[in-house]
């Protein structure tokens, strides 16, 4: 089932995202955030916390000097580890308590601060590694099934309850969960310590949370001779933190976009530039699939006009992400199936969509959202939305599907909608599995004219952004009719432009990994 699309077209797309993201790298490569700098040193292996319950990489970049925080926090947080020999947890938890002060070794020898964070920046990159091959293990022998892998959300604020929900959900057929964030945690400018019990609409991401999940569902993929895959949510300001704690957790998902808490969070654009790129290396390299977030276009505004800018940040992200290092096979570019059902022949401008990202992103596992924005308290139709969203995601090929609940409109879902969701997707995907594969779309029909339609608008698009700047037009309103500052949003204090001779460890071992 191939459209009939212009070659040409699509090139040049991909030729305007890199002249987008151009001059964006370049900022990128100039600036650092404290965020970035936290998570150098949660990769080293500082963690817990201090006097108030604030975590110690937080307090540990707090106390480090202005002029010293230009240069990395590597350099100055090295000096003391060369000095004093300590393991990086143990002085962390000196350094938070001020029994010890970073200004103490500022006399110390770089060569020195050098070497010992580069052996400690080595021994933690084994680590992912090894936890990358765990995955592979598993993956290899405990296999997933067909594609579209059912994706089902459990949030219940306590991680010890959202452990027995996650478990009976791959009971009944889920593939991938995910433990949606508590309410407003992409606002915290810090990581929360330990197991939580209580959170607003979700469930803390820690990693404690991440490794209880894991665990479980570890051992419930051994029992059911499938692996069972976790997914967590890495926007906000401490992406680059969480993207640190999965690595090491071996989640093999994270919600990662180059614009979403930008426009959704209002977080300061500079600041989530820098850190998406950062944490993205860090995602590449521990072989975890990105989940972008153009869904979220559709639920602010409307999906038919707002098709070409999804396409367009497909595109952006994409760029973005390679750009980081990450392979296509990682990139897990967002669509949803959000068109008004009222409209005449949505369900034909729906698979126009669909098809044509599968096309245009033939290795991506692209992630397909479910109906949210048009649901109501009617739970027949909703279901049977959910049904025609199942329908267009199996004969399109998507490859991540999140399922529908039937009580989107009216409660965050129980149990029983979870399992009745699995089994509405499950009943679709077997007894349609291949219909993607027998039949044909008209050429010049109304699903070929549609996609035509968005890629030459999604061009044109493209163009004007190269033109005139993507920070430019995030203000002007392009995405999703949201418009952000450059210089506004939350985080900007955290941004700070890198020293002639600032260092990260891990960017120059992830980097030189990456160039050969």
């Amino acid at each position: 089932m191939d459209l009939q699309i212009d070659g040409a077209a699509v090139a040049r797309c991909r030729d305007l995202a890199a002249a987008i993201a151009r001059p964006v790298e370049e900022f990128i490569g100039s600036h650092s955030t404290v965020s970035v700098e936290r998570a150098v040193l949660r990769l080293l292996g500082v963690d817990g916390v201090g006097h108030d319950d604030a975590p110690t990489p937080n307090l540990i970049v707090e106390a480090a000097a202005p002029q010293a925080l230009p240069r990395g926090i590597g350099i100055t947080f090295g000096r003391a580890l060369a000095q004093t020999g300590l393991e990086p947890r143990t002085l962390g938890d000196a350094l938070a308590a001020q029994s010890l002060g970073l200004e103490q070794f500022s006399d110390v020898p770089e060569e020195a601060a050098r070497a010992v964070v580069l052996a400690k920046a080595r021994s933690a990159l084994d680590r992912i590694a090894g936890r990358r091959a765990e995955r592979a293990e598993m993956l290899e022998r405990l296999a997933q099934g067909p594609t579209p892998l059912l994706y089902v959300i459990v949030a219940s604020g306590n991680i010890y309850e959202d452990r027995i929900a996650a478990v009976a959900a791959a009971e009944a057929g889920a593939q991938i969960i995910a433990v949606i964030r508590s309410t407003g945690q992409s606002l915290l400018d810090f990581v929360p310590f330990g197991a939580t019990t209580e959170g607003f609409g979700g469930t803390y991401a820690t990693q404690a949370n991440f490794q209880i999940m894991r665990q479980a569902l570890d051992e419930t993929s051994e029992r059911l001779g499938r692996y069972v895959m976790l997914t967590n949510y890495a926007s906000g300001l401490c992406m680059p933190e969480i993207a640190v704690m999965a690595a090491l957790e071996r989640l093999d998902m994270l919600l990662n976009d180059s614009m979403y808490g930008i426009l959704f969070r209002d977080i300061n654009m500079k600041r989530t530039f820098i850190d998406q790129h950062f944490s993205r290396m860090l995602n590449a390299f521990s072989g975890i699939i990105i989940n972008t977030g153009e869904d979220n276009y559709l639920t602010t505004a409307d999906a038919v006009e707002q098709a070409p800018a999804v396409l367009a940040s497909q595109f952006i992200n994409e760029e973005f992400a390679h750009r980081a290092g990450l392979p296509e096979e990682q990139i897990g570019l967002g669509d949803a199936y959000e068109i008004n059902p009222d409209l005449e022949d949505g369900f034909l401008l729906q698979v126009a969509q669909a098809q044509l990202a599968r096309q245009v992103f033939p290795k991506a596992p692209l992630k397909y959202m479910p109906p949210t924005k048009h649901m109501t308290g009617n739970i027949f139709k909703g279901h049977l939305i959910d049904a025609m969203f199942n329908l267009t995601s199996v004969m399109t090929h998507q490859t991540i599907h999140l399922c529908g609940m039937l009580t989107e409109a009216i409660h965050t879902p129980f149990l029983g909608d979870r399992a009745l969701s699995l089994d509405n997707a499950r009943y679709i995907m077997r007894t349609a599995r291949h219909l993607g594969d027998e039949i044909a779309i008209r050429p010049g029909g109304r699903i070929e004219r549609r996609a035509h339609e968005v890629l030459s608008q999604c061009e044109t698009l493209l163009q004007g952004i190269a033109e005139r700047g993507l920070m430019h037009e995030i203000e002007a309103g392009r995405f999703a009719d949201v418009s952000r500052s450059p210089d506004g949003g939350r985080g900007f204090g955290g941004v700070f432009e890198r020293g002639a001779d600032y260092w990260n460890p891990f960017e120059e071992i992830l980097t030189h990994a990456a160039t050969g």
